[in-house]
Order: C-alpha cells, then structure tokens, then sequence
C-alpha cells in the first residue's frame, strides 16, 4: 500500500486516483500507523510552504515520514510536497522545511509570466530508473512560482528550462521529488508515477 499523506495540502483526490489508475494499491491517510504499515510515501501539495509545515508538525507527522525515510522507505514528494523536503523556504517568509535535501526554495525573478502555469518540456540532466520510458523533451504539467535551487544538481535527473534550469525529478536514493503534476501530465505523469510504484515491488 502507498500512503498518500494527508496534511491538508490539496490535491489528493487527483494523486489518489491517478496511483490506483497504474494498479497500485493505496491509502489517504494522515494517520502514522498507516504509514509505518506502508511500502512508500507520497507526500502531495497544493497550496503555501509555511502552511504546509506547520500542518505537519500539528499532526505530528514529521517524525514519521524521516524515520521511514531512514529506513530505506521511498518517498515521492510533488508540486510543494517536492519543495518541503529542502532546508528552507522564502514563500511569504522565511521558513525551515524538511531538510531532507539541501537547497533553497525561491521565487522566480526575471521576464516570464509568474507563476508559471503550463506544459513545459523537459530535459535529461542524467538517466535513472524513475524516468524509464520518458523522452527528451517529453511535456509535463506545472503549476508554481517557487522553485527549488539545489546545493546538488547532481541530484537532478530531469530539469525544464523557464530563464533558469528548474529541476523538474530530483532523486537522492530513496527520496524523489517532482515539480510539476504528475496526476495532471497524462501518460507521461501515468508512466512516471508506474515507475515510482515499480520501485517498491
């Protein structure tokens, strides 16, 4: 079972759906039995950084998603679920995340249209097993006017450029993280979120 997370953060009627469309089993649940019960995490967002975590230290799930995480458990983090596993947010503030990756989350600057809304391509930064069957240039849905700067481009595995590379799948071992919307990115979000569920068999 995948545990979809429950914060309060939107959104998951869509990620529910979408996972059970692949034929994975899963659960929304804000509940930290269900999570330690499950084989991964999905951690979904619709909404503000600084909201976000303080929803998730008030139901007390911060420690559960790191020691499942410690445990080897994977976790799929999109949109401002993706965001929160960095050290620090400036959305409507100054505000500490997850810090289960380093980096910073930061508004765009620049010429284009914030927040950028829209289909985007992307672009292989490096070849990993979660973007099996994707191509260059393959389109996804975004919806967001953050975005993460990694310490570790490393990390990246997909990026889209919008003035500034915008790391679109982040992976550091079980810990993987998309920008955009998988469940709104039509086959190519179906393929990414089968690979994730072919991770944990």
């Amino acid at each position: 079972m995948i545990a979809i997370i429950d914060y309060g953060a939107g959104n998951l009627k869509n990620v529910y759906r979408a996972v059970i469309n692949m034929g994975f089993d899963a659960k929304v649940t804000s509940k930290a039995e269900d999570i330690n019960n499950s084989k991964a995490m999905i951690l979904p967002g619709v909404g503000a950084f600084g909201d976000a975590i303080y929803n998730l230290e008030k139901a007390d799930l911060i420690d559960c998603i790191k020691e499942n995480i410690s445990k080897g458990k994977y976790i799929l983090g999109i949109c401002l679920g993706f965001q929160l596993f960095y050290d620090v947010s400036y959305e409507g503030g100054c505000y500490k995340g997850l810090g289960l990756l380093k980096g910073e989350v930061v508004r765009f600057s620049g010429k284009l249209k914030v927040p950028h809304i829209g289909w985007n391509s992307l672009v292989f930064n490096k070849e990993d097993e979660i973007v099996k069957g994707i191509r260059n240039n393959d389109y996804a849905y975004f919806v967001h006017s953050y975005y993460v700067k990694p310490d570790n481009f490393e990390d990246v595995i997909l990026y889209c450029d919008y003035e500034v590379k915008v790391p679109a799948i982040v992976r550091n071992n079980n810990i993987i993280g998309m920008q955009f919307h998988p469940e709104k990115s039509g086959k190519v979000g179906g393929k990414l979120l089968k690979n994730f569920g072919e991770l944990i068999k």
